[in-house]
């Protein structure tokens, strides 16, 4: 380990808020969970999410970028009721922002923040119903003032707009109908002068656009509502300072019948009148999200003022005024149509958008939708349409599980999101990144555990008591393999033969759908004799689901990369809790939470007649928590909450013919005491010792427990051994943590040389990743010194680590740990 640790890939999905994203050039920020997540949308590497900034202790409500003379300031508010501001760091350092100042006076989660950067002047409004006016000057933040808010509710939206000299306005919505103008004049305290009424719902979004010599300095502010409607508002000046310029201006003024009674707001000479302009129609649900394009951009795809709205019908609509009629119409509008009602993306429902943001450069949007990924378009001049392109995506709940493809070509995540997720590499010339490929299981319930049986074949286990078998279709099979061929660049990776790579291709299945009202995903494979379903199958076939050389979008991802159910596994009596795969057998582990001796046993499946092997292994008395078995297939290891680990030995049926001989697993040692607390998670080392000799075999395992240690055992097997059972286990080495141990791996590199070192990777309750490296000497009986590293805090996870896998396949250059969190996040690191 001489260079330190690199991050090569961070996945995690954005918190459904309106208010939870920003963008400005070259950086858009959002809400991750309890993280904020950084993101170069515009980057030509296509690395998707470089940084996850924590400091928040729970979800992420607001995020926005202010733009200051001395660089970016993010401002993020939470659900722990504290607002944050980050500083941008000298080009170079990582993290690329460091947290500067923490406000926490509010009583509630923070659920809007605005900002004036001209004025230091800063908004926030929060769930204790009160919103708090800061003034941010070098030296730090002070609060100024707290307004509670009569009648009480809870703010969801800020606004603030500078009118004039000295003169600002503080536009407040949410959980009521109405929207209320506070004005402030100087550095005095901010008074309410109008009520803006006319919606029938709560209001999600407010944005002003600043005046405009074009509108004969006018400001309009768009109010965004759950009723369905946008309304517009205009503020003018009073008729008798401000006749000069409304001839000849876009902006008609609205004729009397539209609008309602004139509210005024300022001070002095300096009064605005507010009035009611316009009413924009054409959104089936509730509307999240309200945005005016950048006034500072001459954006191609428009030329007039324009406002951009993201709704729950699945839409995003672009509005602009008309200029033949004056009227607000819209003109362009993305999203999905879908004929279907389900109720997961898998079987229709996109749930909507819940953020739409304009590009820095008025040529790019990006939002946000229910499934926690950013979709992006772009505008092309000379085709004059918006195209999707890349964006990025991530589990939106706790990572329960992960597992690698048998050669490494891809990594599989299930999470409490109910999602198992595929990530791939995509390899073009010098670039290289990682993205989302496939969303093979989109479930009703809570996913908890992943294994590959094969390259083309994976088991999870979820909330459920059964498991459930998937095999890879052939769009997918084929878009892995393409990602990754489009590359000179050698990888370290051993490509498979192509002729068996080739049957196997054919004998996938085409592709999957999931029925409305069901779990199980079905797989569509060849033309049925009905003439009906014959052509919808051809039409499939025809027409490519997926890219056949770039990584999915979203809109596929959430409908088209389903893997088919091969076979259900019964036997469990509760939710399944952990599931293990043998390198070398056809046989999978599995175990489910148990608090009694009958539930707490361990089921062998055959994969090939996928029938249970009887019996059941019987040994711990609470929840198995892991099982693992050893690069050879031979030994199973499991661990649990009772504290104590257990290996069984496996006997294969012998290679004799017999049909009726059957593998059977028996109880070789175990450990009633193995930590002082329950043990979390376990692996095996490589083996050691020859296979062909006569001599003991050794093999080497860890477990890691909540007593904060991780241990190192050596087994040692042979056929003489005393106790019969070939199995003598000793303690080789017990590392202490600063915190309970929740994951530990062994990384996937053979020991070919005698003296090649294996590292060990443990993760902690609190996110701390450790690296031990673990000396191998052919001379020496007991296990040599081990040393110790941590992983820098920036790169390692906020919450708890559930999973840690190392990249197998790669016997040269870096070795690749994945690792899963409760923080939400899938991070790859070259070690």
């Amino acid at each position: 380990m001489t260079s330190p640790p690199q991050l090569e890939f961070l996945a995690a999905g954005g918190n459904r808020h309106p208010s939870a994203a920003d963008w400005v050039p070259g950086l858009l920020a959002f809400g991750a969970g309890n993280n904020i997540a950084v993101w170069d949308p515009d980057d030509l590497y296509t690395t998707g999410i470089h940084t996850l900034l924590n400091g928040h202790t729970d979800v992420v409500n607001v995020v926005k970028i202010v733009e200051a003379a001395s660089g970016h300031y993010l401002i993020s508010g939470s659900c722990d009721n504290s607002i944050r501001i980050w500083r941008e760091q000298p080009q170079g350092q990582y993290p690329p922002f460091q947290e500067w100042a923490c406000m926490k006076e509010h009583s509630g989660a923070v659920n809007a923040i605005a900002a004036l950067p001209a004025k230091g002047v800063l908004a926030s409004g929060a769930a204790d119903a009160t919103v708090k006016v800061w003034r941010i000057a070098s030296e730090g933040v002070s609060l100024v003032q707290s307004i509670s808010l009569k009648p009480r509710f809870l703010p969801l939206a800020l606004a603030v707009v500078d009118v004039s000299d000295g003169n600002i306005v503080l536009a407040v919505a949410g959980t009521m109908a109405s929207i209320q103008l506070y004005g402030r004049h100087g550095d005095g305290d901010f008074e309410l002068q109008a009520t803006l009424t006319g919606h029938d719902g709560w209001i999600r979004s407010l944005d002003f656009l600043p005046p405009d010599a074009e509108r004969s300095n006018d400001i309009l502010l768009a109010s965004a509502s759950q009723d369905k409607y946008v309304r517009l508002w205009r503020l003018r000046r009073d008729e008798t300072t401000a006749t000069n310029g409304t001839n000849g201006s876009v902006f008609k003024p609205v004729k009397a019948s539209l609008s309602n009674k004139t509210q005024h707001v300022g001070f002095d000479q300096d009064k605005y009148a507010v009035t009611f302009e316009a009413l924009l129609v054409g959104h089936e649900d509730w509307i999240y999200s309200a945005r005016w394009l950048p006034q500072d951009v001459s954006s191609a795809s428009s030329t007039t003022s324009t406002l951009l709205t993201a709704s729950a019908d699945n839409s995003i609509a672009m509005w602009s005024v008309e200029e033949a009629s004056g009227l607000w119409v819209c003109n362009t509008r993305l999203g999905e149509i879908s004929s279907q009602k389900g109720s997961t993306t898998a079987t229709g429902s996109t749930g909507g958008f819940w953020i739409g943001l304009w590009g820095p450069d008025g040529n790019s949007i990006a939002s946000l939708g229910r499934t926690g990924s950013w979709r992006r378009w772009s505008f092309d001049q000379d085709t004059d349409t918006w195209d999707q392109s890349l964006g990025v995506s991530g589990h939106t709940q706790d990572v329960a599980g992960l597992t690698w493809a048998p050669d490494g070509s891809y990594l599989l995540t299930t999470s409490h999101d109910q999602t198992s997720r595929l990530f791939a590499q995509w390899m073009r010339g010098d670039k290289l990144s990682w993205h989302e490929i496939a969303r093979p299981q989109i479930h009703g319930y809570d996913l908890n555990c992943i294994a590959t049986t094969s390259p083309h074949q994976f088991v999870s286990g979820a909330d459920e008591k059964l498991l459930r078998v998937f095999d890879t279709p052939k769009p997918v099979d084929s878009l892995i393999r393409n990602l990754e061929t489009q590359s000179s660049v050698p990888n370290g990776h051993t490509a498979p033969d192509s002729d068996e790579d080739a049957s196997n291709h054919s004998a996938l299945p085409e592709t999957a759908a999931m029925p409305v009202l069901g779990l199980s995903n079905k797989a569509i494979t060849a033309p049925e004799t009905d003439p009906e379903i014959a052509a919808e199958v051809n039409e499939v076939s025809t027409t490519p689901l997926l890219p056949t050389s770039t990584p999915s979008h979203e809109s596929h991802l959430a409908r088209h990369t389903l893997y088919p159910e091969r076979e259900k596994l019964y036997g469990h009596g509760h939710e399944i809790s952990c599931v293990a795969a043998s390198p070398t057998y056809p046989l999978i582990a599995t175990a489910c939470r148990a608090s009694s001796i009958d539930h707490a046993v361990i089921r062998i499946y055959n994969t090939n007649t996928w029938r249970e092997v009887k019996p059941p292994l019987e040994a711990h008395s609470l929840t198995v928590t892991d099982i693992s078995f050893s690069a050879d297939g031979k030994w199973l290891l499991s661990v649990g909450r009772d504290r104590q680990w257990v290996l069984w030995q496996y006997h294969p049926p012998p290679s004799d013919g017999d049909t009726k001989a059957v593998s059977t697993f028996t109880k070789a040692a175990a450990d009633l005491k193995g930590h002082a607390r329950m043990i979390l998670s376990c692996a095996w080392a490589p083996s050691r010792g020859e296979t062909g000799s006569d001599q003991a075999k050794q093999y080497v395992f860890a477990t890691a427990s909540r007593d904060k240690s991780v241990k190192i055992w050596r087994l040692e097997s042979s056929l003489s051994a005393t106790d019969g059972s070939g199995a003598a286990v000793t303690l080789l080495h017990t590392h202490k943590a600063g915190s309970a141990v929740t994951a530990v791996a062994f990384s996937a590199a053979t020991w070919s040389d005698n003296h090649m070192p294996i590292t060990l990777a443990f993760g902690t309750e609190t996110g701390e990743i450790g690296l031990c490296t673990l000396a191998k000497n052919a001379e020496v009986t007991d296990w040599p010194g081990v040393t110790t590293k941590m992983v820098e805090k920036c790169l390692c996870p906020s919450k708890a680590i559930t999973a840690l896998r190392f990249r197998p396949g790669f016997n040269r250059g870096p070795e690749m740990l994945a690792i899963g969190s409760e923080d939400n996040s899938v991070r790859l690191l070259t070690i």
